[in-house]
């Protein structure tokens, strides 16, 4: 080529269409044969992590400021002018690849998944993926001005979750009314948005000649080991196997706060009194001691995470105008990632840091593969990688094995994740059979208050115990709070079915430590060229969806919960 790629942040950062297209335009020209195919994947591998690295680095740079004007202008130019003419270009590559009949080793799985990436393929589509992309950033600006005033000063609605820990509970139900007030005041705001949204995604399945937007999203997903009914199953699995197990949480939780009924503001206090664990004090302090803890989990993984601090790639701590949650992305040109979280010295984001350190491994594992293609793995693996290493860290927490606490906290901590993990099933249920709602009925969930109805049943269906009486549109809108649902939907019953995997994980883990590590280790560094079920199996667990494999694997937990209560 005449010029070669961008590499430096810089660069990648103003990344034009003339940097690129001349790379597309060589690749088109190619006559490919079995003698050049190869050479040809990998100046093509080249353009993807190009363009991927550029588009996420402008997503980060609106995520770590949402008031960054500049930076929301080049993130819009990006999908307003760039971004549509490489996925076109793009597409003529992958057609022309498809057409040539050539099966190039190690490349299966991705030609299959550029079969259904064509399939869906609509140039009609690029505008209005670039439209979704501008509802994100209004949806994350309107998150992100959620502050409230507290104890004389302006503080975000997220960092009144340290309240809600306090044994005061006339204090913490005042910190959880302000908070779910100020998200309620946004209540006519989001759905505006959402009402742009909804069609704008039924437009996408339309011109793609799908059916509906599940049929459509299940290919953009690329879901090729599971369907709908499956999830179904699910559900119907967690209301089997993990309802009472949940009712069995929240009742000792009631009986030890002593407690006529469980409220809202009474779910995140220790249920013995006890003060909430307050695991560290400063950005430097948290990532010091998380670093110890994955130096025990593997040396390797402990050096990744200290090469991401080294570098600048930990942007930690809760502050205004940051967009609200927890990701980690990657810069593929680099070979690196990056975690981006909201931490407020809370135990809970020691939890999201060893959980999105499971996924920057996964991109360290994977790194070495060859094609950009072979990167690309089912989210319901990618979060057995994060959820699996919140697990396997967990015998390190205690300040003895090099983590925070004392025994008798790790203890607290362990109990409070392994029941924090039965809780989830049920959440994540709801999620689910409400995206699935709003899909079938479309036409209905356009009305808000539909959708805040069919909310309601979900979560009467699943959500045991605890008393929302007299906060009725705080539950309803519950929907509203879900960042999935707006901005990635349909992505939620992978945090289920990796959970499951995870535990599997975990159970291997019991009996031999380094043995389920390396196994772990040993599946992310696969990527994307392997299966679903592979995956699973090389990790040491099964994919399942069935009441007795979530059954077994919550009494597990049950079991473990009651041997550190002692």
């Amino acid at each position: 080529m005449s010029h070669p790629l961008p590499q430096s942040a810089d660069a990648l950062t103003h990344l034009t269409w003339a940097d690129i297209e001349p790379h597309f335009t060589e690749l088109k020209q190619t006559r490919l044969t079995s003698q050049n195919v190869e050479v040809w994947l990998d100046h093509w591998s080249d353009l993807i992590r190009t363009v991927t690295e550029s588009s996420q680095r402008l997503a980060v740079a609106v995520t770590v400021n949402t008031v960054d004007e500049a930076a929301e202008k080049a993130y819009n130019t990006f999908y307003e002018e760039l971004y549509p003419k490489a996925m076109a270009a793009d597409n003529e590559l992958k057609l022309m690849l498809l057409q040539s009949g050539l099966q190039p080793a190690g490349f299966e799985l991705q030609l299959r998944n550029i079969r259904a990436e064509a399939n869906i393929f609509r140039a009609a589509n690029l505008p209005l993926i670039a439209e979704e992309q501008k509802f994100t950033t209004e949806h994350q600006k309107i998150l992100g001005a959620q502050v409230v005033e507290w104890e004389g000063k302006e503080v975000t609605v997220q960092q009144l979750r340290p309240v809600y820990q306090s044994t005061d509970r006339a204090l913490r139900e005042k910190a959880w009314r302000l908070g779910a007030g100020r998200q309620l005041a946004d209540r006519t705001a989001l759905n505006e948005l959402w009402q742009k949204y909804l069609p704008l995604r039924l437009k996408m399945a339309a011109n793609a000649d799908q059916p509906d937007y599940r049929a459509y999203i299940w290919q953009v997903l690329q879901r090729f080991d599971y369907t709908p009914a499956d999830c179904r199953k699910f559900h119907d699995a967690i209301e089997k196997a993990v309802v009472p197990a949940a009712r069995r949480i929240y009742e000792r939780r009631r009986q030890r706060l002593g407690l006529d009924t469980l409220r809202p503001w009474d779910l995140d206090v220790d249920p013995t009194n006890l003060p909430p664990l307050r695991p560290f004090k400063s950005d430097d302090e948290f990532k010091t001691g998380v670093s110890s803890i994955f130096h025990k989990v593997d040396p390797v993984l402990g050096g990744y995470f200290d090469t991401m601090r080294k570098e600048g790639l930990l942007d930690l701590e809760n502050r205004k105008n940051k967009a609200p949650g927890g990701y980690t992305t990657s810069f593929p040109v680099a070979k690196r990632p990056f975690i981006f979280m909201n931490a407020v010295g809370m135990h809970d984001d020691v939890q999201t840091l060893l959980h999105e350190g499971g996924h920057s491994f996964h991109e360290f594992e994977k790194a070495p593969l060859r094609y950009a293609q072979q990167m690309n793995v089912p989210m319901e693996f990618n979060e057995v990688a994060s959820m699996g290493m919140e697990l396997l860290a967990s015998p390190y927490l205690a300040k003895e094995a090099g983590g925070f606490y004392t025994p008798a906290d790790a203890r607290r901590a362990r109990i409070e994740h392994l029941e924090g993990d039965i809780l989830f099933w049920p959440y994540m249920a709801v999620v689910d059979a409400f995206q699935h709602w709003v899909y079938e009925n479309p036409e209905k969930a356009m009305d808000a208050a539909e959708c805040d109805a069919a909310w309601g049943r979900e979560w009467r269906r699943f959500m045991v115990v605890v008393d929302w009486s007299g906060l009725e549109d705080e539950m309803v809108t519950g929907w509203q709070r879900k960042l999935h649902i707006f901005q990635v939907p349909f992505y939620y019953v992978e945090y289920g079915l990796a959970q499951l995997g995870a535990a599997q994980v975990w159970r291997n883990s019991l009996k031999d430590q380094a043995g389920a590590v390396a196994s772990y280790r040993k599946a992310l560094a696969l990527g994307g060229t392997a299966t679903l079920p592979q995956l699973y199996q090389t990790a040491g667990a099964r994919l399942a969806f069935d009441a007795g494999t979530l059954g077994e694997m919550v009494s597990l937990m049950e079991a473990k919960i009651a041997e550190l209560e002692g």
